[in-house]
């Protein structure tokens, strides 16, 4: 018989064998395994079909529990695997919290990241101000590497506090851009609608963002307790595989909300501000 190429498909909670106990002074029993925005979903609890959570680093990326059927997305996301026999649509963003990170080592007008809260509340009007971060080009449902970043709709009052706060904005609306995509592929697929929008990860320590991505995406957004939920998911799955949990109903009734975030935004305003970001982004392909 020809050799197997690739591995064996096992669960991503079981007996995977045991560090080298140089390593440690003993062997440690390796009880879970899973990919690292696998991890975050199951963190946060997300194992019915419509739970959705995106995860906010120097990228973002959104995953939506699509049950035990194998996806396929008609709006230029991916399908992937979770955990358990279930499966997600998947949507990535290449900058997020890196945008913040730009205005503070690139352009040097922030002296911290978290500096970009109190900037962006301080922040006037500004009407037609939008920065688009496609710093490496742009990624679902894009996926244009061609496409490069720029901040229209420049006025003399637009100053460091108003850039900051559209770079923010940036973040939400690519967030809203995989939401709708996403609740497109979930109706197709008889799904139903997506559920309350569960986000971890550096930047959503930001109460401002928190509140903002509730407002322009018009979900509301739930903060853990424990915002490193790739490390929590991964604890949880070898701790299914030890016994330490009965069963995914266990680990649910573990997940602790931090703070909830209304949206406060009227329809009308969310949806007038998101076309003006679709036409900046047509403007820079």
């Amino acid at each position: 018989m020809p050799r197997a190429i690739l591995p064996e498909v096992r669960p991503s909670s079981g007996d995977f064998g045991a560090t080298d106990p140089m390593l440690f002074g003993r062997a440690i029993p390796i009880l879970g395994v899973a990919g690292d925005q696998q991890a975050a979903s199951f963190g946060q609890a997300c194992f019915s079909p419509g739970d959705v959570k995106s995860t906010y680093g120097t990228g973002c990326f959104a995953l939506v529990n699509t049950g035990s059927g194998v996806p396929k997305s008609a709006n230029r996301l991916l399908a992937t695997a979770l955990a358990q026999k279930q499966y997600a649509i998947e949507g990535s963003i290449f900058i997020a919290g890196a945008v913040i990170q730009w205005l503070r080592d690139g352009l040097k007008v922030l002296p911290t990241a978290p500096d970009s809260e109190s900037m962006a509340r301080r922040a006037g009007d500004a009407p037609g101000l939008y920065f688009v971060p496609a710093f490496t080009g742009l990624g679902a449902p894009y996926w244009d590497p061609d496409a490069r970043g720029a901040i229209l709709g420049l006025t003399r009052d637009t100053g460091i506090a108003e850039v900051t706060r559209a770079a923010l904005d940036s973040v939400c609306y690519q967030t809203r851009d995989l939401l709708e995509a996403m609740a497109r592929d979930m109706k197709a697929a008889d799904l139903g609608r997506l559920r309350t929008l569960k986000v971890d990860g550096g930047m959503v320590s930001n109460d401002w963002f928190c509140q903002r991505l509730a407002d322009l995406t018009g979900l509301m957004v739930e903060r853990p307790v424990v915002t490193e939920t790739t490390a929590l998911g991964a604890a949880y799955l070898a701790g299914l595989g030890a016994g330490l949990f009965r069963d995914t109903k266990d680990i649910a009734a573990r997940w602790a909300l931090d703070r909830r975030f209304a949206p406060a935004m009227n329809k009308a305003s969310r949806d007038r501000l998101y076309e003006g970001w679709r036409n900046a982004v047509a403007r820079i392909r």
